[in-house]
């Protein structure tokens, strides 16, 4: 193709007569690992750069700053807003000094005389029409990467090679992008104009990076974007045709859309699908369950949901789990209950993309889907969430503690910081905060659940499970220094989610970096078997969610 140049010999080139370029992962050489991160060219793009102004008339309200004993004006204020100037725009446009002396020091003057008053007074003198310049943002431009020529077999392999296609988008009127550059692995490639095409075949298991933008008439460029593309080729005896199946992980991927912390962790999810346990099913009817709780029976007992009198022991065991009896009285109500959050799973997979199967059997093994305190610890709610877990929720899932905190703090205190910058104080207040709100147990409401807390619960603890997911990642790059995906496999790594959301990021970071060390696998398996152990209960926890 004339219109791309790329860092490639001219001898490949001709291999393909007529056909579209390749990429290098066509070609006997070296594999190219996904943990090497090309170096950009020295003229490193700049990416967006979308500044303008427009002129706007608006109205300002003339304030003066006055002195009570004199009555003169020591200030002029202009304000765009109806009511007082606040103390920042008087701090701004007076002066410190002025400020200080306003500030706390202006109390209200009730004398007939009003010169003998102290400090100072805010007095409205009129508006007038002015002139603003207003700092505008323009949209940049995107690329976006998708898939072309793959006719699927039932199974979602493509029977046609595939094609990998870069496309630049340019959403301001008269611009356009004039070509697409980057790095597949670490060779380079430029294809003029806004659309670059890659003759797909066999990749590394690990998959191949590739970093691209897309440079625009405007004068700047796109923002630099990557992608990790995994080509499996199935071309054994038994098949008639060659078959390719294409994994791509990027936020610019416009296909169907990865797995859950696929992206993340950089961790391709098996070709032949997931295990029910990581599914969410089409509909919610497909979560129910029939599962004889003996904890769930027991509060519905308990709270009088269910009439077990007719049993000898009133339905109950010492320690609050249902008898057999009470079990048996309690059941038609424990398969209604256990259900009863199903259509909220499901919406909440479909929002924050947590597996919904994985989200309820959570559920299931943390509180038996009681929403209060399970056997009167200090974990509550229908994970079963501590102040610990908060600490996870808001420390690693950014978006859930940008609209999570201005519930409870000031915005302006929330949007400044960030969670792991706020204050000790502050901290332990969105903390408890989260806490309180899946604690679902109230004394005064119908079985002693307040159930429009218990239904809210379930987004909270959908994204703390995403806030673990991404935590678990960090650790084992950090310990490996490759993406976790790199050395883990999809499944395994929501195992590794699971234990740290059971047992914290200690236990699993010293079974991660004991495993390392003594070069295996980095298996399920072989990352258990080093868990300590007072961390090994977490082993049935996973065993227990993930059957």
């Amino acid at each position: 193709m004339e219109n791309c140049k790329t860092g490639y010999p001219k001898r490949w080139k001709l291999l393909l007569p007529g056909l579209l370029l390749a990429v290098a992962w066509m070609f006997a050489r070296p594999p190219v690992f996904v943990s090497a991160k090309p170096a950009l060219p020295d003229s490193e793009p700049p990416g967006p750069d979308r500044y303008t102004s427009i002129t706007i008339e608006v109205t300002l309200n003339e304030w003066w700053l006055t002195a009570w004993e004199d009555n003169e004006v020591h200030c002029q204020l202009l304000v765009e807003h109806d009511g007082l100037p606040t103390p920042g725009e008087v701090y701004d446009t007076c002066g410190e000094k002025l400020y200080a002396q306003w500030w706390g020091n202006s109390p209200s003057c009730d004398q007939e005389d009003p010169t003998v008053c102290k400090g100072y007074y805010l007095q409205l003198i009129g508006t007038q029409t002015a002139e603003k310049v207003v700092p505008v943002t323009l949209p940049e431009p995107t690329v976006w990467i998708s898939i072309e020529n793959c006719e699927t077999d039932i199974n979602g392999w493509c029977i046609t090679q595939p094609v990998l296609v870069l496309t630049g988008e340019e959403p301001l009127p008269n611009e356009s992008i004039l070509s697409l550059s980057g790095f597949a692995g670490e060779d380079s490639f430029t294809c003029e104009g806004n659309r670059c095409e890659f003759l797909l075949a066999k990749s590394d298991e690990s998959g191949i990076r590739l970093t691209f933008w897309g440079a625009s008439s405007y004068g700047d460029t796109s923002r630099v974007y990557e992608a990790v593309v995994q080509v499996l080729e199935a071309n054994e005896d038994s098949d008639l045709i060659p078959k390719w199946y294409v994994s791509v992980l990027s936020s610019q991927w416009t296909g169907v859309p990865a797995a859950s912390c696929a992206v993340f962790w950089e961790a391709f999810p098996p070709p032949e699908g997931l295990p029910d346990w990581l599914n969410t099913p089409d509909s919610s009817e497909e979560l129910q369950s029939k599962i004889p709780y003996v904890y769930l029976a027991g509060n519905l007992i308990a709270q009088g949901a269910v009439d077990a009198s007719a049993c000898a022991d009133n339905g109950l065991l010492p320690d609050g789990a249902a008898s057999p009896c009470g079990l048996e009285a309690a059941r038609d109500e424990v398969d209604l209950w256990q259900n009863r959050f199903d259509v909220l799973i499901l919406q909440v997979a479909h929002q924050s993309d947590v597996p919904a199967q994985l989200l309820k059997n959570l559920f299931s093994r943390e509180s038996q889907f009681w929403p209060g305190v399970f056997r009167e610890s200090e974990d509550v709610g229908l994970g079963q969430i501590t102040d610990n877990g908060a600490d996870t929720a808001l420390l690693w899932n950014p978006t859930f503690y940008n609209e999570f905190c201005p519930l409870v703090l000031e915005q302006s205190v929330c949007s400044q910081y960030g969670y792991a910058k706020l204050k000790p104080a502050y901290q332990a207040i969105l903390r408890g905060a989260l806490v309180s709100n899946v604690d679902a147990t109230c004394e005064t409401c119908p079985l002693g659940i307040d159930i429009s807390k218990a239904d809210f619960s379930v987004a909270l603890f959908g994204r703390t499970l995403l806030a673990n997911c991404e935590q678990a990642g960090k650790i084992l790059q950090n310990v490996t220094g490759d993406p976790a995906g790199v050395n883990v496999s999809y499944e395994d790594m929501w195992r590794l989610t699971l234990v740290n959301y059971n047992a914290g990021p200690g236990c699993l970071g010293e079974a991660v970096e004991t495993a390392y060390a003594t070069r295996t696998d980095l298996t399920w398996e072989n990352i258990s078997a080093q868990l300590e152990p007072g961390c090994q209960l977490s082993i049935d926890y996973v065993n227990d969610i993930t059957k």
